[in-house]
């Protein structure tokens, strides 16, 4: 589930370490997962035994653990995610990307971001927000900083798939696209 498999901690390491409460928490968060303490339950009681050291295991503990299914969605579909999301740090590293992104455009450049989970849209939903905003503390202030001043400039409204993209490549099903402009310096 790592981006770079020789950096950082595997999935599996993670599962072998966490307690059953850093799990849940894990699920819960990135995976806004609902049935969390019950999977994270599961894979406690299933490590105890044997290593939850392959995907079709995990899945296999997901799908026993979690209570009727999401029509046309495996049941650990979430439960990946979140694990995928914790170990890569995805949203930490879309935190770092957003503002080195904006300083590497020029004047009018574009910012176009597609995500495809609700909490990497939310980060850049407010991150865009926050760029065509001055700063708070100089609100109402007759000179206002270069540096307090708003730096982008939103592009229409966020875009998402429609039926015919849907049909043609399903995992567009969650994409949200959102662009923002560079204001002049």
């Amino acid at each position: 589930m790592r981006m770079d498999p020789d950096s950082g901690e595997s999935a599996a390491a993670f599962l072998a370490r966490a307690d059953e409460r850093e799990i849940a928490g894990v699920i819960t968060r990135l995976g806004e997962e609902r049935h969390a303490k019950r999977i994270a339950r599961a894979i406690v009681a299933a490590r105890a035994t044997a290593p939850v050291d392959t995907t079709g295991r995990l899945a296999g503990i997901v799908a026993a653990a979690v209570p009727g299914r999401e029509p046309g969605r495996h049941p650990a579909t979430r439960t990946f995610q979140a694990l995928r999301i914790h170990v890569n740090d995805e949203l930490g590293e879309l935190e770092r990307a957003l503002p080195q992104a904006v300083a590497a455009l020029a004047p009018r450049g574009r910012l176009v971001v597609i995500s495809f989970h609700s909490l990497e849209d939310r980060i850049v939903k407010r991150f865009m927000r926050d760029g065509t905003r001055e700063d708070p503390a100089w609100a109402g202030l007759p000179v206002i900083p270069p540096s307090a001043r708003p730096r982008l400039r939103l592009v229409g409204r966020a875009v998402f798939a429609d039926e015919a993209e849907v049909a043609s490549n399903p995992r567009a099903r969650s994409a949200v696209m959102r662009v923002a402009e560079r204001l002049a310096a």
